[in-house]
């Protein structure tokens, strides 16, 4: 696979923030022919520098408006119990995020609900029961500063 030059980082960034721009405004934006955009967005495409489309959604209005990050500590760390726990978490749709860190506990999830009577649901109904979940520790987030930022190209 090529490194991506100067300009790929150009559309790379334009593409972050505008992704449904015209071929022709991003070719103006970053000084091509159209022709010349559109292949490179191929490229790009082709060789997976990007991962897909998508629209943001108003979570609020949609029903969904607590944040909940969850640190999650497993009673063993054996392949065989993070397999299991992230086939399972995998199924549940309140986990927007899963990830494994390094550190005094083995995951942290980002997880999304009504509110704090749905999140009570969850964690007594999903999430402890999860395949090797010891303890949690539950952080429900108040105000969202920042999210969804675009990467630093």
């Amino acid at each position: 696979m090529q490194d991506v030059d100067r300009t790929d980082r150009m559309i790379l960034g334009i593409l972050q923030r505008e992704g449904r721009i015209t071929n022709l405004a991003l070719a103006e934006r970053v000084g091509l022919s159209p022709a010349a955009a559109s292949e490179r967005m191929r490229r790009l495409l082709k060789e997976g520098w990007v991962t897909g489309f998508g629209a943001r959604l108003d979570t609020r209005r949609l029903g969904f408006g607590l944040l909940v990050f969850v640190e999650v500590l497993l009673d063993k760390t054996t392949p065989d119990v993070f397999d299991r726990f992230a086939a399972a978490v995998n199924r549940a749709p309140e986990v927007l995020e899963c990830h494994m860190v390094a550190g005094g506990f083995d995951y942290l999830l980002k997880t999304r609900v009504r509110d704090m009577a749905a999140y009570r649901r969850f964690l007594s109904d999903v999430l402890l029961s999860l395949p090797g979940v010891r303890e949690t520790r539950t952080y429900a987030v108040m105000e969202e500063v920042k999210s969804d930022g675009p990467l630093p190209l």
